[in-house]
């Protein structure tokens, strides 16, 4: 027993150190990993100048600038609202980074007495003046400014907000400078004035004739694999392409089973009674159904075709159905039936309150004009000068006909149920309406209708079933060829998805594939996409998808092979044009003038007038910059060519040359291109070291 005993207290010993170690190699390994690379990649959102950028470090710029976007009121962030804040992020970071180096290396810099002057000097930042601007005014409100300054420590919300705001009219100060520093290096020289005043203001006139490609067949030219790779090599730039992959996938449809249609028939039947016998329709509806009561009068032939003809006869309180309509089983019954006008003429004036009134000073300045409407001022006159509707206030607060359920529903019922010539305030959502009926329409019965409904959707257990049956799918059809094997033995519908790019958001027939996308780019060719789960069946809404890999692109250049088809049309169009150009000069060779050759070549002549060397196409013949610049540069009265052109090859002469005047006044064209320089300084400049930098790009696989 004593033996054992040591032996269970040294092996406790040897355990824990054993343990130890394990724990201790574990936390090394997890560190030499990170220190290595290995997960900083994995959480790598991009590379920019070098710089590696985390996932996490993206993280919280967007979620600080979305705490800013919520301080501005709005509470809700909608996926369109993320995405565009997730970008602005992006765009913010890449300056960040580019910028911030290029201020260091120039020495420009910020200091706190230019700040101060750019929020409370005598010219404040646009930004200060935005946000202190008095609207009633239109002029800067300096000691709300002030105020605002020396109060916004009691607020933590406010400091956030203005210390954003602070930061963005630096960042803004220094793109400036910047901007001003690159944009005062560039200049206009005469010789370019003159150029651009000769380039804007000759212009000539030719006549002209095509050959074009498609005058030669295709099989009187030979293409062989020589002469497509050396095409590919010499215009390899043209093939330049985007990472992009191509799926194959088959689609799970969630949709009601049997048991379910089973489920929802009974319910609808077994609610009939309980429906019939309600006192309070308004109510059961509410309670019960999966649409609210819909509170007001329609005539008959307003309700839908499946129950207009019962809507029209039914007495009050009659039910009729279920009844299947827009994949929902329903139940109708006679809530009320109403005699009412069927469409009023109205005019009112809109009292709002909001920043500038209060609630009540809202209502007591609606009760105030209606009293001096009553003794007898003009309501026209009170609705052009005091009414908050502009669409209706110039015409003096007349909004016409309309009929019931067109305006909100305290508006309405004051309308419908009120008498010809009643003057009343009615409160709405919108504020304070004083409110006069004009004239109404003719009496007519309408129908309050009380709408118990229950749409047919899957149930939990049938999208389990279907799911469980896209799973049992992917597991048995694990390889590409198993799955295009069962896709064609068991008439799968298969589909494919060609081209996609890591940004993509859309796949045809799918809703909400971006988990798909984002996984594609994870995955290996020709073997089934997983997700971040590593689970092979992709939930989408009312849908489930197995996808496999089938083509991936790498950027950089295409494969030959892949751009085969363009290769071999752009290389048979070169080998036409040279038997084209062959044959042209061999004419050409026999006559002095295009009319002489167009004559012996059977063509016609074509005319194109007032072109200078900025046209951008020739009427009648396309865009055509190469024939553009030959012409404008040719002698008058030359038999010029051949011109390989875009769409064939050109014979011209020149009828006409129409030089500018000489002028020594070039100001207005050195003005204009040094301003065109200058505007665009800042955003090529920009744009260049964005080429520089190199930028990785690799937001896709995280959103």
């Amino acid at each position: 027993m004593a033996t054992l005993q040591r032996i269970r207290d040294k092996g406790g010993v040897l355990v824990a150190i054993i343990i130890g170690l394990a724990l201790l190699a574990f936390i090394l390994g997890d560190f030499m990993g990170k220190k290595g690379g290995r997960s900083k990649k994995y959480y790598e959102i991009a590379e920019i100048a070098g710089k590696s950028i985390t996932y996490q470090d993206f993280e919280k710029k967007i979620n600080k600038l979305t705490e800013i976007y919520k301080l501005t009121g709005n509470g809700t962030i909608d996926e369109s609202t993320s995405e565009n804040i997730r970008e602005q992020s992006w765009q913010q970071l890449i300056r960040e980074i580019i910028l911030d180096d290029e201020y260091k290396k120039l020495g420009l810099g910020v200091c706190d007495d230019e700040l101060f002057d750019l929020i409370q000097g005598n010219n404040p930042h646009i930004f200060v003046r935005q946000m202190f601007t008095d609207p009633q005014t239109g002029r800067m409100n300096k000691p709300a400014l002030i105020n605002f300054l020396k109060n916004m420590d009691n607020d933590p919300t406010q400091k956030a907000y203005w210390l954003f705001m602070e930061d963005e009219i630096v960042n803004d100060r220094y793109s400036t400078k910047y901007t001003n520093l690159v944009s005062k290096g560039l200049y206009s020289t005469h010789n370019q004035a003159v150029i651009e005043f000769n380039e804007s203001n000759k212009k000539v006139d030719f006549s002209y004739f095509v050959e074009r490609f498609n005058t030669i067949s295709d099989s009187a030219v030979t293409v062989n694999s020589k002469d497509l790779e050396n095409y590919f090599e010499e215009h390899k730039n043209d093939y330049k392409q985007l990472p992009s992959r191509t799926i194959e996938y088959v689609i799970f449809n969630v949709e009601p089973s049997e048991a379910d249609i089973s489920e929802n028939e009974k319910w609808i039947n077994g609610i009939k009674s309980e429906f019939e016998e309600a006192e309070d329709v308004k109510e059961f509806v509410n309670l019960t159904a999966d649409t609210r009561f819909e509170d007001i009068n329609h005539t008959p032939d307003e309700f839908p075709e499946i129950i207009r003809g019962f809507i029209d006869t039914a007495e009050l309180g009659e039910v009729y159905g279920p009844y299947f309509e827009n994949e929902t089983y329903k139940l109708a019954k006679i809530a009320e039936i109403n005699y009412l006008p069927d469409s009023v003429h109205v005019r009112h004036i809109l009292i709002s309150a909001g920043q500038n009134r209060s609630f009540s000073n809202a209502e007591s300045t609606a009760d105030s004009l209606k009293t001096l409407i009553k003794n007898g001022a003009n309501f026209n006159t009170i609705a052009i000068t005091f009414s908050e509707d502009q669409g209706s206030a110039q015409l003096g607060g007349d909004l016409g006909w309309f009929r019931e359920g067109q305006m909100v529903k305290p508006f309405n019922d004051a309308c419908f149920q009120g008498e010809t010539g009643d003057l009343a305030i009615v409160k709405t959502q919108f504020g304070f309406h004083i409110v006069e009926i004009l004239e109404k329409g003719n009496n007519v019965k309408k129908i309050k209708v009380g709408i118990v409904d229950r749409k047919l959707e899957p149930s939990s257990t049938t999208y389990q079933n279907i799911y469980a049956e896209a799973g049992r799918f992917a597991g048995l059809n694990n390889t590409y060829e198993k799955f295009n094997e069962t896709v064609s033995n068991e008439d799968f519908d298969k589909r494919t998805a060609n081209d996609l790019k890591p940004t993509d958001k859309e796949i045809p027939g799918l809703d909400s594939p971006r988990n798909i996308i984002r996984s594609v780019f994870e995955s290996n060719e020709n073997e089934i996409v997983l997700d971040f789960n590593k689970k092979a069946v992709f939930e989408l809404g009312d849908q489930f998808a197995v996808v496999y890999l089938t083509g991936v692109k790498k950027e950089g250049f295409s494969k030959l092979e892949d751009v085969e088809s363009d290769v071999r049309l752009n290389v048979m169009k070169e080998k036409k044009a040279l038997k084209i150009i062959e044959n042209l000069k061999a004419a050409m060779g026999e006559t002095e003038t295009i009319e002489e050759l167009a004559r012996n070549l059977g063509v016609n002549i074509e005319t194109a007038t007032g072109i200078f060397f900025n046209s951008f196409s020739i009427p009648g013949a396309g865009i055509e910059p190469q024939v553009i610049a030959i012409a404008v540069n040719s002698d008058q009265d030359i038999l010029t060519g051949p011109v390989k052109g875009n769409n064939g090859v050109y014979v011209i002469t020149v009828t006409n040359i129409t030089n500018p005047e000489e002028t020594d006044d070039l100001t207005a064209i050195l003005y204009r291109l040094k301003s065109t320089y200058n505007s665009r300084a800042g955003y090529e400049a920009f744009e260049a070291l964005k080429e520089n930098a190199d930028i990785v790009d690799k937001r896709y696989k995280f959103y």
